[in-house]
């Protein structure tokens, strides 16, 4: 029997051996996840600050897309205005050459002294 006490023995050593052995590497991947789950935190909490900051410079832009928009569509019709006003000069411009050259011919004989 003491045979069979020390094979008994030899096995409950080796099966506390093995068990311990997987603890340890269960405490470790313990830590490992531990580490990984606090890096993960960290990256929702900077992933939701970056979505706020996102949120933000989007809505900054839109502002700033309809205020370029209010731009173009004064500088538009301004120019359209100047447009039509130089067009208007122009045409005045030649009414009135038209007009002093008549007068002009009409009173060439007339003396005004």
């Amino acid at each position: 029997m003491t045979e069979s006490t020390s094979m008994m023995q030899n096995t409950h050593q080796e099966l506390i051996t093995h068990i311990d052995n997987m603890k340890e590497k269960r405490a470790e991947l313990d830590r490992f996840i531990h580490k990984e789950e606090e890096e993960k935190a960290r990256i929702v909490n900077d992933l939701r600050i970056l979505n706020e900051r996102l949120a933000r410079v989007d809505e900054g832009l839109a502002r700033k897309y309809a205020a370029r928009q209010e731009y173009d569509k004064t500088i538009a019709e301004t120019e359209n205005a100047f447009s039509k006003i130089i067009d208007s000069s122009r045409t005045l411009l030649h009414v009135l050459k038209r007009e002093s050259t008549t007068l002009s011919n009409k009173h060439a004989d007339d003396n005004w002294s």
